[in-house]
């Protein structure tokens, strides 16, 4: 009998790429059956657009009413799930990038095993949540993941497994975004209201990118944020706004950048791939030596002023060799580069604990 395991697909399309690498690994086994679920046509075109063979099935769940359908507007995750827990139900291993699906575990007769394969490889505490313990298996990218959540009681060294960070490999290349030959920074804001250097400083934000006309700026906000904020709209000829698409989270941003500028987002980490200068944002003036959820924060300058930018920009190709030691380091702990490809490691690690519950 083959073994069974679906892939619930109920959050926005970033998260796709952190687990679709695994399933068409699974898919191409023998005796391996993988289906994604999901509510959403556009997530099912999608990840058919990386399956060409279509080794997956794909299964269009009910949608709630009036529920909206795109790659970033998804319909309540908890009125989904209600719709179509039985359905899910009939899986005995379901994997999942978002905690929302430990829910389930509180339906009469829910049963199946569920791995959560832990999305982003960020510092942010917002990434370490009390529904990570019912999970009977987390994967995640690196040291740093599994230490820091066994340390907060979420689970133990044999249900959180390094699998390493899958979505490299679905990584779009560098492109070329300008007709000219100027560098690119890429401005990456996060979406937590607390944390967020756009919401309480974007007009300053902007009005100090659009003045460094020697640069090509990218403004990226994280997709939720674009969700949250008026769009961001500036008539600069050397500024490329986009408030979401499959550029803003298939790293085609994060690998055409000569230098990034961010918050607390977790894709300073993707950019990190290759060592590059970074400036972060603390135009709250937070006490943040010390703190491990600003550890990224070490990896390249902070400014405590948005006009403070230009000078920052300057010297960022001269000091590059200061912070590269430490980019490198914080990359190892947070990113697992074995040269075993993550996708089949995550696969191992999924099929193996799939025959181990059957």
């Amino acid at each position: 009998m083959p073994v069974d395991i679906a892939f619930l697909a109920i959050a926005e399309a970033q998260q796709l790429y952190h687990w679709l690498p695994a399933a068409l690994e699974l898919a191409r086994r023998p005796d391996v059956r993988v289906s994604m679920l999901s509510p959403s046509d556009q997530l099912l075109a999608l990840a058919g657009s990386y399956d060409p063979e279509g080794r997956l099935t794909r299964l269009r769940l009910r949608r709630p009413p009036s529920g909206p359908d795109s790659l970033f507007r998804q319909p309540s995750r908890l009125a989904t799930l209600l719709l179509n827990h039985r359905t899910i139900a009939r899986f005995p291993t379901v994997v999942t990038t978002e905690i929302s699906s430990a829910w389930l575990r509180h339906m009469p007769g829910f049963s199946s095993r569920m791995i959560h394969i832990k999305h982003g490889a960020g510092d942010r505490e917002g990434g370490y949540k009390k529904r990570h313990r019912d999970f009977d298996l987390t994967l995640v990218g690196g040291e740093k993941d599994q230490r820091r959540l066994i340390a907060r009681g979420l689970g133990t060294v044999e249900d959180i497994r390094i699998g390493g960070y899958a979505k490299f490999e679905l990584r779009a290349p560098r492109q070329r975004f300008f007709a000219d030959d100027k560098p690119v920074l890429l401005y990456n804001p996060h979406f937590d209201p607390d944390l967020s250097s756009w919401i309480k400083h974007g007009p300053e934000i902007l009005a100090t990118l659009e003045a460094l006309t020697d640069w090509n700026v990218i403004i990226a906000p994280h997709t939720k944020l674009a969700r949250r904020v008026p769009p961001i709209v500036s008539s600069a000829p050397h500024i490329r706004i986009d408030m979401g698409s499959r550029h803003s989270i298939d790293m085609s941003y994060t690998n055409s950048a000569d230098l990034y500028i961010g918050d607390v987002s977790s894709q300073v980490y993707e950019f990190l791939l290759t060592p590059r200068p970074c400036v972060f944002l603390n135009l709250e003036r937070r006490h943040w030596q010390g703190i491990e959820n600003f550890n990224h924060w070490r990896l390249g300058q902070v400014i405590e002023r948005a006009d403070g930018l230009p000078q920052a920009l300057a010297r960022a190709n001269d000091l590059q060799a200061g912070f590269l030691a430490a980019q490198e380091a914080a990359m190892h702990q947070s990113i697992d580069l074995s040269p075993i490809p993550a996708s089949r490691r995550q696969a191992d690690l999924i099929l193996h604990f799939a025959k181990g519950a059957a």
